[in-house]
């Protein structure tokens, strides 16, 4: 939902420094690789209980998120660098409801079920762009991108504020977790209406 009004201003905010790492010779599947790791290991942190350490490693990840289309953009984009890239990102976002399902048995339902949510918006934001990419259907209203990005209530935005909310308040993971999986529930109806609406002609 926020999304599309903040990535003119995380372009322009990154891109002087995606052309330094760009001129040193940096590659943006180097970057995406490093985000990666802050992202793993930020799971095993919540999974061990040292919530704010997470936190900084999800904030490391996320710039690295924003970081590796800078470079790119300054540099050379590949096919590849955008499918590892979103790879990378799906990996993240359901890394950390199971890490704290491992901090605590009590939250496993929670985070099951916001991982099943996930598993509603990854696909129904995949299916679309398979077609809208067979269709020629194109936006750049999230800036340029590997392939068609749809939107939706619960966009990577809103998923990075609900991590930073769980990790400074571990104790309402559980109703975090509900809450948010249903709106991603919601999210995926949206995108299936789109499509039905796109394509089913």
């Amino acid at each position: 939902m926020f999304d599309a009004a903040l990535r003119p201003f995380v372009d322009r905010l990154l891109a002087p420094a995606g052309r330094y790492l760009a001129a040193l010779g940096v590659t943006p599947n180097q970057v995406t690789i490093i985000g990666a790791m802050c992202g793993g290991m930020a799971a095993v942190m919540v999974a061990v209980g040292w919530f704010d350490l997470a936190l900084w490693l999800v904030l490391a990840n996320r710039l690295a998120d924003g970081l590796d289309g800078a470079v790119a953009r300054a540099g050379q984009r590949s096919d590849f660098g955008g499918y590892l890239d979103i790879v990378a990102d799906f990996v993240f976002y359901s890394a950390i409801p199971f890490a704290f399902a491992v901090a605590d048995p009590a939250n496993a339902l929670a985070a099951a079920f916001l991982i099943f949510s996930f598993i509603g918006t990854a696909s129904s934001f995949l299916a679309y762009a398979i077609l809208a990419e067979k269709h020629h259907v194109t936006t750049d209203i999230r800036g340029a991108k590997s392939f068609y990005y749809l939107g939706g209530l619960t966009e990577g935005g809103e998923t990075i504020l609900l991590f930073v909310v769980m990790l400074i308040w571990p104790a309402w993971f559980i109703w975090l977790a509900w809450g948010f999986g249903c709106l991603c529930w919601i999210t995926t109806s949206m995108r299936i209406h789109a499509a039905f609406r796109q394509f089913a002609g």
